[in-house]
């Protein structure tokens, strides 16, 4: 999808912040009207209701976290991948912080018009974590294990990478990614499973 520009562009922008503080429920699109610097006309021209507005909003938010990951993921294999994974999605996440709440809160709703939408970009995100995780453990395709983990990995990386920026954003990126990556390499069990088996 491509990036809308001129008044559809800053209705985006406007709408994305008022969400990220007031969620969507409570942002009206007289807010948006007025936080965009158009008239309520030229909003409706644009958007013919708000489920569009944030329909739209999600769809390039999500599939621009999807193109990320695959650019991210090119040419890296198994856990190379993984790695540029977890970095591309915690720099997607900063660059971006609105989103990502908007994310965080909007993604396992299902009284939305659009999670239809926003199930299938999920499922595009998902997708390249999930292929990195069946080249660098093959065994969770086969056990129909790779979906969930790829969920989790994500959910994991969406909700570190918030907690980083809103209660330590002095910490430094590549910090928070070994965290991630520590946790995910058995570093939270390892020891301990292997002692106990």
């Amino acid at each position: 999808m491509a990036r809308a520009t001129g008044t559809k562009r800053a209705i985006l922008d406007a709408t994305l912040e008022l969400a990220a503080t007031k969620g969507i429920s409570g942002t009206t699109m007289d807010e948006v009207a007025e936080r965009a610097g158009v008239a309520k006309g030229s909003l409706y021209y644009n958007f013919s209701s708000k489920d569009r507005l944030f329909e739209e909003l999600l769809q390039e938010g999500v599939g621009a976290v999807a193109d990320t990951l695959r650019e991210a993921s090119a040419g890296l294999h198994g856990s190379a991948a993984l790695e540029a994974l977890v970095r591309a999605l915690l720099d997607r996440i900063a660059a971006n912080t609105a989103l990502s709440k908007l994310m965080a809160a909007e993604i396992f709703r299902t009284d939305r018009t659009w999670q239809k939408t926003l199930f299938a970009l999920r499922h595009e995100a998902l997708a390249v974590f999930a292929d990195a995780i069946a080249e660098a453990k093959p065994l969770s395709r086969a056990d129909g294990t790779c979906g969930l983990m790829a969920s989790s990995v994500f959910g994991a990386v969406l909700m570190s990478g918030l907690e980083w920026l809103v209660f330590e954003p002095e910490r430094p990126r590549d910090e928070v990614a070994a965290a991630i990556l520590g946790s995910l390499s058995g570093g939270l069990f390892g020891e301990e499973r292997s002692a106990s088996r």
